[in-house]
């Protein structure tokens, strides 16, 4: 990428206009774990009034049966996609009993020692829920449920095909000008993946919000952290621990190969991955000793899903359609952001600066140079990303490039500079101010380490005497802003008659028993 001192020019061609914007579409999925009133891990199963876990298209479970995700439609606007979180987080926290609560925090809420406590997610006894349940098991034997614990935000965006159409237009390179669009697209969705890859240190920076986790979390773990009160552990310069060796981490797809130049070789590398046996985990052994599946099997990932990246190339499945074979199919329809923090001081997770800073940040990742990603450059991104993840808030921490060492913050800067002229094109095309105001309040974040979430996480754990106390603080305060965000009759409306038709869905997939369990299975064997 561009080295930060020489970006003064803008990446915004001069023939773009903000009418090219207007088509965007933005969704977002946000985890939460279900706590007790003792802050301990939620120890009842996912609540009946909500709907079928398998077959909601809004309120679903990810790892454990405590993890709820809330998943929004594509919106139009920022605003919308934010009221559409808003009510479900309404809606579920209308249903929660026994005093329990949403913890607002990525780190996890208090765990006991006794790890098969972390209940794996249930989803009824079809053969496609028996296998999301098998999966998670799974990932248990591999990493540990306590790793599977952490939550995150993923933000999905899309960006309109007439952008496309005149990107492709107005290049030069014959190659590119004679692709379909839809391959043209996936070129372009690519090179802004490639560069959000080289930009994840300053996510982390701006968005991070885990420089502490619960003493709990680490029980029978080697960790580098130091105690800062209560049972809580830290590093004093840390941004976002979930994103470093703590959180979500694989050995094995280090090896992989998987990588970002083009759509084909991206696929190959995860079919790869899909289909090769791992020796650690085939040494783990698929069936436990009473002959019940414990792995879907033993290969380096059990299904693609179990890759864990940054950001994600997507395309909607149709029925049947693993999503390689929807990307095989259809090219790329939009990325998945997820080097996303839950923001503790957000009701739903995430507000709407962090919106639009990330889709500026996103506009600006497509619409720069975005060269090919080589093992040397790779080598450096995870360098600088362990580094701001350690100890990104430091006067003295350094980004390395190609072009050698440089002050995170002049290089942050620089990149905000140059991020601007996006922010102002959206705001022209929604005919806003949000997102130039967004980015102001990182510059502030920059300029002013104190103002960094991860800083004030930890100023507020040490106010409050450690993490529970200040999860449990912020939690409470979330549920008066539920309280407070009315739902009109036909949302209500809409939510309860989800609810049942979801289950309706389950008990269908139930009914259908073409295949044994065991028959069904085996074609992942």
């Amino acid at each position: 990428m561009t080295h930060a001192s020489t970006m003064s020019s803008s990446v915004i061609p001069t023939w773009i206009d903000a009418s090219l914007c207007n088509g965007m579409l933005r969704g977002i999925e946000r985890e939460s774990l279900r706590m007790q009133s003792n802050g301990f891990l939620s120890q009842s199963s996912h609540p009946q009034a909500l709907g079928s876990a398998l077959t909601h298209p809004h309120i679903t479970t990810d790892y454990s049966e405590a993890l709820m995700e809330f998943i929004t439609t594509p919106k139009s606007s920022i605003a919308e996609a934010l009221n559409e979180l808003t009510d479900i987080h309404c809606v579920v926290h209308g249903q929660l009993e026994a005093g329990e609560k949403l913890w607002p925090l990525s780190m996890p809420c208090m765990l006991d020692d006794d790890e098969d406590n972390i209940q794996l997610a249930q989803y009824g006894s079809s053969n496609i829920g028996r296998f999301k349940t098998l999966y998670r098991r799974g990932l248990g034997v591999r990493y540990g449920r306590r790793m599977q614990t952490i939550s995150g935000v993923h933000y999905n965006l899309s960006f309109p095909d007439a952008l496309f159409a005149a990107l492709q237009q107005h290049e030069s390179n014959q190659q590119l000008k004679q692709l379909s669009l839809q391959d043209y697209r996936s070129h372009r969705y690519f090179g802004l993946i490639r560069n959000f890859i080289r930009l994840t240190p300053l996510v982390m920076y701006l968005l991070g919000a885990s420089p502490s986790v619960c003493r709990c979390f680490l029980t029978g773990r080697e960790h580098h952290l130091q105690p800062l009160d209560k049972g809580t552990l830290y590093l004093p310069e840390a941004t976002a621990l979930r994103m470093g060796r703590l959180g979500y981490q694989n050995s094995a797809q280090k090896q992989l190969g998987i990588h970002y130049n083009d759509l084909h070789d991206y696929l190959d590398g995860l079919q790869r991955a899909v289909h090769t046996p791992y020796p650690a985990f085939s040494a783990l052994g698929l069936d436990d000793e009473s002959g019940e599946p414990m792995q879907i099997n033993d290969h380096v990932l059990q299904i693609e899903n179990e890759y864990y990246s940054l950001v994600r190339p997507k395309q909607v499945p149709q029925a049947g359609e693993t999503p390689s074979q929807a990307l095989k199919n259809r090219g790329v329809g939009y990325v998945e952001l997820r080097a996303v923090d839950v923001n503790p001081y957000s009701a739903i997770g995430i507000d709407e600066h962090s919106a639009g800073f990330l889709e500026s940040l996103a506009l600006y990742c497509l619409l720069q140079d975005s060269p090919d990603l080589l093992a040397a450059e790779q080598d450096q991104i995870e360098h600088n990303q362990t580094e701001v993840v350690n100890r990104g808030r430091a006067a003295d921490v350094l980004i390395t490039t190609a072009q050698g060492n440089q002050p995170f913050q002049a290089w942050a800067e620089a990149h905000l500079n140059a991020i601007a002229d996006c922010a102002v094109l959206l705001d022209q095309s929604q005919n806003s101010s949000l997102y130039q105001a967004a980015l102001q309040l990182m510059q502030q974040r920059i300029t002013h380490v104190e103002q960094t979430l991860s800083a004030q996480v930890i100023a507020d754990t040490v106010q409050h005497g450690g993490t529970w106390n200040f999860g449990s603080v912020m939690a409470e305060q979330h549920l008066h802003s539920y309280d407070q965000h009315t739902l009109s009759a036909e949302r209500t409306q809409y939510f309860a008659d989800l609810a049942q038709i979801s289950w309706q869905k389950q008990q269908q997939l139930e009914q259908e028993h073409a295949l044994s369990f065991t028959a069904y299975l085996a074609q992942y064997r």
